[in-house]
């Protein structure tokens, strides 16, 4: 539209007249809102997530704003039997921890056990969906993956600011984590037989699937584990050291570049040239 001050007159484009709230629906049937918050995950940094029969585990890539600012943390624990990372807004990451914590108190006050895993992750949902439906509020611009052990064993749950959620043998989300997925793919199905130290391993390989031109250390890299007879813990920066250098040495190494033959005219004749390292029978004729 356009008015018009002191004899100027102003136009004003609305970029979007349905991206106002989570309660307004567009003639496509979308609510931008919540496409604006599930853009928020891919645009987080990547997190991947994998189980086998006995372990679950998270692994994040940590980001700094600046080289001399520190890292930010991705990978939470939440009680004893489960943990997770987040890619989006940190923010709203770290208010779905407390409440996450908040229930498994909650329930072993009353119940003097572990929360069970399915049952929290309905929970979290059933706090997304509500964040969908009013005018006043927004969806968590936050996405997850959920790793935990119960007595059902090891679990990995991907959930949504969308208030969707699944249950995966492996997993990833944020930028750049098609590479990890297709990984991924090609591999799990050795997951539930592998052992701890090679789920750590495909982990990491993983990782440097889809960031391939980050330099992976112990201070931009975070893993979760928790399993049978193993609490939720992150792993120690000497056990990230070891497991990063055993990455490093099981990288192959660059295959050597093939030389293409070149047309090279000389005298009227027309012959192919080789490395003169390689074929040094050949010689060009006399010009």
């Amino acid at each position: 539209y356009q008015r018009r001050v002191h004899g100027i007159v102003i136009s004003k484009m609305w970029r979007n007249l349905y991206d106002q709230s989570c309660s307004t629906w567009s003639p496509q049937g979308r609510i931008f809102q919540i496409d604006y918050a599930m853009e928020a995950v891919k645009q987080g940094s990547i997190s991947i997530g994998l189980r086998s029969d006995t372990h679950s585990l998270i692994v994040g890539l940590k980001r700094s704003p600046h080289e001399m600012a520190g890292y930010q943390e991705k990978v939470f624990k939440v009680d004893d039997h489960v943990g997770l990372a987040m890619s989006g807004l940190i923010v709203d990451g770290r208010l779905i921890v407390k409440i996450l914590r908040n229930e498994c108190l909650t329930y072993k006050t009353l119940y003097n056990s572990a929360h069970p895993i399915g049952r929290m992750i309905t929970k979290l949902a059933s706090k997304s969906q509500k964040k969908t439906m009013g005018e006043r509020k927004r969806p968590f611009g936050v996405g997850m993956l959920i790793a935990g052990y119960d007595e059902l064993g090891p679990h990995l749950y991907q959930t949504s600011p969308n208030a969707e959620y699944y249950e995966y043998y492996a997993f990833s989300i944020g930028a750049k984590s098609q590479p990890a997925k297709t990984y991924l793919e090609k591999n799990f199905k050795s997951f539930p037989t592998a052992s701890l130290d090679n789920m750590i391993l495909h982990g990491l390989k993983a990782l440097k699937a889809s960031e391939g031109e980050i330099e992976l250390t112990f201070k931009n890299v975070s893993i979760g584990i928790v399993g049978k007879d193993q609490p939720f813990r992150l792993l120690t920066e000497e056990e990230l050291k070891k497991n990063l250098l055993l990455l490093h040495q099981q990288q192959p190494s660059a295959e050597p570049m093939e030389v293409k033959p070149q047309l090279i005219h000389s005298n009227a004749h027309l012959i192919n040239t080789f490395d003169a390292v390689s074929y040094p029978h050949l010689t060009l004729p006399p010009s």
